[in-house]
């Protein structure tokens, strides 16, 4: 079963409130997704860390609920 965005933006936000989340249904079939995702709580963390946040943040769902994620992350400007 595929996992809808509304779905992995509320993983992602319970675990970093003040995230922007921008999602992009890349296949139109709620299995492929592009996410940048950009918070305060990134800075100064690496890359690898930042992403592990997100990753983190939906709780082993990757590779299964969720068969692809391509991922972006950021701090605010």
């Amino acid at each position: 079963m595929p996992m809808p965005g509304h779905e992995i933006e509320a993983a992602i936000r319970a675990a970093i409130p003040d995230a922007d989340i921008r999602l992009t249904d890349l296949a139109g079939d709620d299995d492929h997704w592009a996410a940048h995702v950009t918070s305060q709580s990134f800075a100064g963390l690496s890359r690898v860390k930042q992403h592990q946040m997100v990753y983190a943040a939906l709780g082993g769902r990757m590779g299964g609920v969720l068969h692809a994620l391509q991922l972006t992350t950021s701090t605010p400007a």
